[in-house]
């Protein structure tokens, strides 16, 4: 996908999570072979072209685009799952292949699971007793510093996702224009349960821009976000605080 994966897997049978952890690496490279756009033979690829169908697909394609037109959907549009005329789901897979990833290792007996994927992180149990993960989220205007801590303190799980022109310059597509999102943002960072909508929500919002972006995020249930300003101004949802330590 282009980016690095980094795990960080605690407790449960050695074995048990040594074979999940071996199965959820071979996930992720199918989910890059299936849905790559820049492989010509992707499935993706020739569904994009019309020589298949999403039938002759692999069952996780059609349950990518469900989900991604949910996605455009609940952003009115935001979200789109084709990028100049041509499908393109590139903006919710990373985030479904690595939740996928980490369910599968919860599943297979970790006590504690930290899946990073190119910075969308899902986080499941702990990795500790009285240890809650916890989350840096890079400053776009400080390198090397951090905005914010996260902490997944009180609850299994939790996600935190960013999009901004800091690490890929401005790769964000407004979708109705077909052109780089014009926007205020540097970055936005998502904190919900799922890294699959929090990678889906930080791109969205930050192609609306902080105002229409920062309202239609404090409309979503249990979503939480950062939103920082090329002019370096902060702001955040109403009970962000409270994911913050």
């Amino acid at each position: 996908m282009g980016t690095v994966f980094s795990f960080d897997v605690r407790g449960g049978d050695p074995a048990a999570v040594e074979a999940a952890l071996a199965k959820a690496v071979a996930g992720l490279h199918r989910a890059d072979a299936v849905f790559s756009t820049y492989r010509d033979d992707s499935q993706i690829s020739r569904l994009a072209r019309g020589e298949l169908t999403v039938d002759d697909c692999d069952p996780e394609v059609a349950a990518v685009l469900a989900l991604g037109a949910e996605a455009e959907e609940a952003s009115e549009g935001w979200f789109s799952l084709r990028y100049e005329g041509r499908l393109d789901p590139t903006g919710i897979v990373k985030g479904w292949a690595v939740e996928r990833a980490a369910r599968s290792l919860a599943e297979a007996g970790a006590t504690g699971v930290s899946l990073n994927g190119g910075g969308d992180v899902q986080l499941l149990g702990t990795p500790g007793p009285q240890r809650p993960w916890r989350v840096g989220v890079a400053d776009p205007l400080r390198p090397g510093g951090l905005a914010a801590v996260v902490s997944a303190a009180g609850t299994t799980e939790l996600a935190v996702a960013t999009s901004g022109t800091a690490e890929r310059g401005a790769h964000i597509v407004d979708p109705r224009t077909g052109r780089s999102a014009v926007t205020d943002l540097v970055a936005v960072t998502v904190v919900t349960p799922s890294v699959t909508w929090a990678d889906c929500w930080a791109t969205a919002a930050f192609a609306m821009g902080s105002r229409e972006g920062l309202r239609w995020l404090e409309s979503l249930p249990d979503v939480e976000a950062l939103l920082i300003t090329a002019g370096d101004e902060v702001r955040c949802t109403g009970g962000l605080a409270s994911r913050l330590g």
